[in-house]
């Protein structure tokens, strides 16, 4: 039975207001996926299909990691990533190692208006001890360009330039390695190329170990499902067990 004070035809048009709006709100939230150092957008694939499946407005941004600094690339990149979104949309990102230190490192420069929560997947926020050792091999360069250079722990580390998060922040970390070779350099646990120890930032909200390795961790299932559940929550989901 309709309501006898509204009429039907101005009861449709308050409901199809209420659709509207909350088809709106449910499809305004961007996530934008960076990469990591020598890689590409294509690995960041399947957690692209997983946020679309989710209805969220998805940028896998592709970009030349190799090509130069950090400043410059947090520049270029950021940038050009945050254009694809809604200008009304709320702002997120999943990153990968590096795409984490260009997004703290844009955050020094700019505001992100509506901002709203970020996941980092294996980030170098303390730096690499990796990179440390390794810099100075010969074709360090060619392979991991001037960015792959200001990754360390010492005093050309951008990441430990950067200051704390003052941002909603969610950080996975990997503690399994394919690289027996790397895991004997990082000192704790690490992921075969960052110490689980290297990936905290202060100011972080939520931070999680998972089995996982720092080349293939962004495939991982379980990843997927604890970066689409602190998009969702802002919290990583502790009643797994893993």
């Amino acid at each position: 039975m309709s309501n006898p004070f509204i009429p039907v035809s101005v009861m449709r048009f308050l409901i199809a207001i209420v659709l509207v709006a909350f088809s709106v709100s449910a499809h305004a939230s961007c996530v934008i996926l960076l990469h990591g150092l020598a890689r590409t957008s294509g690995s960041m694939n399947k957690l692209e299909k997983a946020l679309l499946a989710e209805n969220y407005h998805v940028v896998n941004f592709d970009y030349p990691s190799r090509e130069e600094t950090i400043e410059v690339l947090a520049e270029q990149v950021v940038g050009a990533a945050l254009a694809q979104c809604g200008a009304e949309d709320r702002i997120n990102f999943v990153t990968h190692s590096l795409g984490g230190i260009l997004v703290r490192q844009y955050l020094t420069q700019y505001e992100i208006p509506g901002l709203d929560r970020v996941v980092m997947l294996g980030p170098p926020n303390k730096g690499s001890e990796v990179v440390d050792k390794i810099s100075n091999v010969p074709g360090f360069d060619f392979i991991n360009g001037k960015a792959g250079r200001q990754l360390g722990t010492g005093p050309e580390s951008v990441p430990k330039s950067l200051g704390k998060a003052e941002f909603d922040l969610g950080i996975i970390a990997g503690a399994r390695s394919i690289n027996w070779i790397f895991s004997y350099i990082v000192p704790g646990q690490d992921d075969g190329t960052i110490s689980v120890e290297n990936t905290m930032l202060q100011g972080m909200n939520d931070h999680i170990v998972l089995p996982v390795t720092h080349t293939f961790m962004m495939m991982n299932k379980e990843v997927i499902t604890q970066t689409v559940y602190y998009l969702e929550n802002g919290k990583f989901q502790r009643e797994s067990s893993y």
